[in-house]
This record gives structure tokens, sequence and C-alpha cells, in this order.
């Protein structure tokens, strides 16, 4: 499975999510990318083995993964406080892949029918689609 982790701002989420991923699929293709050098390098200090900054390589990853996870923000352009780009939501939103996105009610973009949630729960629950993904 070719997962792409996406992740921006300071990539804690991100850095939980490769964590958590890369303990429970070590045979999957973990790719992270920042949508800036302070999120990538955050990634890669948690243990990503493969990763890259910015819009373009947001763009080529999409085409190639199986499984796209990250805050709902990468699918909405000009959101993460402008770091997600239209070419990249665009890019995102029609990958031939599986998207998982976390609810995070941050930066003028709100979740209806959401309730508000802790980080761990997020994550234990990505790692819980994937799972059933892999099936």
């Amino acid at each position: 499975m070719r997962i792409l982790l996406i992740d921006g701002q300071g990539g804690q989420l991100g850095a939980q999510l490769v964590r958590s991923i890369a303990a429970k699929f070590p045979k999957a293709e973990l790719t992270a990318v920042g949508t800036n050098a302070t999120a990538t390098a955050a990634m890669l200090k948690a243990g990503a083995k493969r990763a890259a900054t910015g819009e373009n390589p947001v763009v080529l990853a999409c085409r190639r993964a199986d499984v796209i996870v990250g805050p709902i923000g990468i699918v909405i352009a000009d959101s993460m406080l402008g770091e997600v780009t239209p070419r990249m939501a665009v890019a995102v939103g029609q990958a031939d892949a599986v998207r998982i996105l976390i609810p995070m009610n941050r930066c003028e973009n709100l979740v209806a029918g959401v309730p508000e949630q802790p980080t761990a729960a997020l994550l234990a629950d990505v790692v819980a689609q994937l799972e059933t993904l892999q099936k």
C-alpha cells in the first residue's frame, strides 16, 4: 500500500501520524510531504523515510498514492493559513486514491456534525481506517 501523508504548519499532526502508521504498517510505502519545510522536518524527525516539501511534490505524490492522509484542509484551496495552494487541493481531490481526511476544526474551516475529539482519538481512527483498507 502506498500511503501519502500531507501536513503543514508545524507538522506535529504529521509527525504523530508517521509514528503511528510506520509502527502499524511497516511494509507500507509511506511518503510524507510537508506544505512547508518545518512540517517536512517534523515528519522526517518522526521517522519518515521518504519526504519532500511543497506544491509540486504534493501534486506528483498524489498521482502514485493508494491512500492520502491529512487534515481536511488539504482539499480546501488557501486553507492552513494559505499553505494549501489551489493546485494542491485539486491534486488531492482528483487523485485516484482513498482519502482519509482528519476533521481539524481550525483556520476558519469547521466540520458540522463532527464533535470535537482529542487528537489521539483522531489518529487512532486513521489507523483503524487504514486497517480496513488493507483487508
